[in-house]
């Protein structure tokens, strides 16, 4: 990668979340930022991830302020219920849609998309920001029994970086443990994501 290449982060928060618990580790986002800020000019970090409105405390909430503060655009909506055809109560919270848009406004001020998804869902998109130009870079994991990305979503992609590869430089250290008398603090090191129930993908 050039050291003048424009770079934006679109990072899917449940995906990546999913991902990094399969490899088996958690992920520091002050060091995920700064590794991409040395592959060339970081313009934008997107960050999306739902959240449930009603709950009065989510594991989530303290990452997401963190990352309010530290360098990332934050993308939020609420999730929504719905009891599925077995009876099940279900949570929904896609944000496929303002991850999408968002790349597209972005297109013409950025060579590089980094998408942390490994999600298929993403692959017309991919091809859409090529057409503008811009390279596709994709951050997901092979080395997962299955695969956390889809084949067509790599296919599509300029180039692929496996998470695996990044964990050494991006991941948090075992000895940092959240704090909990300190509410900054507590936010600085809270978990990446703890869903009661894993998001329902449309």
């Amino acid at each position: 990668m050039s050291t003048v290449e424009r770079i934006a982060l679109f990072i899917d928060g449940a995906n990546l979340y999913a991902s990094a618990k399969a490899l088996g580790f958690d992920i520091d986002y002050k060091r995920l930022l700064r590794e991409f800020q040395g592959k060339g000019r970081l313009i934008r970090a997107f960050y999306y991830t739902a959240l449930v409105d009603d709950q009065e405390y989510s594991s989530i909430r303290p990452l997401v302020d963190w990352l309010d503060y530290n360098g990332y655009a934050v993308v939020t909506k609420p999730t929504k219920e719905f009891v599925d055809s077995t009876g099940r109560r279900k949570v929904k919270g896609n944000m496929d849609i303002e991850l999408a848009v968002n790349a597209m406004e972005m297109a013409q001020h950025i060579d590089l998309m980094v998408l942390f998804s490994g999600d298929g869902d993403f692959r017309s998109l991919v091809e859409s920001m090529q057409r503008k130009g811009v390279r596709v870079a994709v951050v997901s994991t092979i080395s997962t029994q299955p695969p956390m990305v889809a084949d067509e979503l790599r296919r599509q992609a300029d180039e692929f970086i496996d998470l695996a590869t990044l964990m050494p430089r991006i991941g948090r250290d075992p000895g940092e443990r959240p704090v909990r008398s300190d509410n900054h603090r507590r936010a600085q090191f809270a978990p990446i994501q703890q869903p009661v129930e894993e998001p329902v993908r449309e």
